[in-house]
C-alpha cells in the first residue's frame, strides 16, 4: 500500500499529538497543527480509516492502527535519524535541519532508518533533544519537563525544546541555552509567569512563560 506525502504528514501529527494529549486526538487538534481547515481534515481521515491506518469517529477523535502507529514511527525515526545526519556529518546548524529533514523523511526505503541508525552510531536523541524510536516505538527512558514547571532555587540541564522554528532555535542559542547548559531557576514571576534563570554561573537573564514552556529541563 502506497501513501501521500500528505497522508504521511498526517499520520506523525496524530502520532505527536496523541503523545501530548493521550490516545484519541481531536479534529480540531489536527487542523490547528497542519493549518488545514476541519472539513478537508474530516476528508482525509475517512481516507486513512479506508486504508485501515486509523480509527476515526466524531466523538472519540482518531487513533493510529497497528498499520498507522508502524508507518508514524518509521517516519519519525527518519526524521530525527536525518537531523542527526544532517547537524553530525554536513555541519548544518540545529536552526537548519528540520525542514530539510521533513523532505528527506518521505523517502521510501524498507531498510534505509536502520541503515541510517547504524551508521549514525545508534544515535539516542536528535539534535533538538527529542527521543529517537526503536521501529518498534520504544524510546529512552528520560524524566523531562517544561522550565516553566521548573521549581526556583533548583537547578537542572537543558535536554530539548519543543519549538524547532528557525527564529525560536536562533533565540535560544543567543541566551545560550543549548542542549546541555545547566542553568539555576532563580525565580518565577507570579504576575505574568516569566522566569528568572541563572546560566551556567553567568549573568542572570529573564525569559518569558512562553519561552519556558518550550524549554525541555531535567
Amino acid at each position: 500500500m502506497t501513501t501521500s506525502l500528505t497522508e504521511e504528514n498526517y499520520l506523525k501529527a496524530i502520532y505527536h499529538l496523541s503523545k501530548l494529549a493521550g490516545e484519541k486526538v481531536s479534529v480540531k487538534s489536527i487542523s490547528n497543527t497542519l493549518n488545514i481547515n476541519p472539513a478537508s481534515v474530516i476528508d482525509m481521515l475517512k481516507r486513512l480509516t479506508d486504508k485501515k491506518l486509523i480509527h476515526y469517529d466524531k466523538t472519540a477523535g482518531a487513533r493510529l492502527t497497528d498499520k498507522g502507529f508502524k508507518m508514524a514511527i518509521n517516519i519519525v525515526r527518519k526524521h530525527r535519524l536525518w537531523e542527526v545526519f544532517l547537524q553530525e556529518k554536513l555541519g548544518y546548524r540545529w536552526d537548519e535541519v528540520h525542514d530539510i529533514a521533513e523532505q528527506l523523511e518521505h523517502i521510501r526505503s524498507a531498510d534505509l532508518a536502520d541503515r541510517l541508525d547504524k551508521y549514525l552510531g545508534y544515535p539516542e536523541y536528535d539534535p533538538h533533544g527529542d527521543p529517537i524510536p526503536k521501529p518498534n516505538g520504544q524510546e529512552p527512558a528520560n524524566r523531562r519537563i517544561t522550565l516553566a514547571d521548573a521549581e526556583p532555587g533548583k537547578s537542572y540541564s537543558v535536554v530539548g525544546v519543543r519549538d524547532t522554528s528557525p527564529d525560536f532555535l536562533q533565540y535560544v542559542q543567543r541566551l545560550q541555552l543549548g542542549i546541555g547548559v545547566k542553568v539555576k531557576v532563580v525565580e518565577k514571576i507570579g504576575f505574568d509567569g516569566s522566569v528568572i534563570l541563572q546560566v551556567s554561573k553567568g549573568e542572570k537573564t529573564t525569559v518569558s512563560h512562553k519561552f519556558s514552556e518550550n524549554i525541555m529541563v531535567s
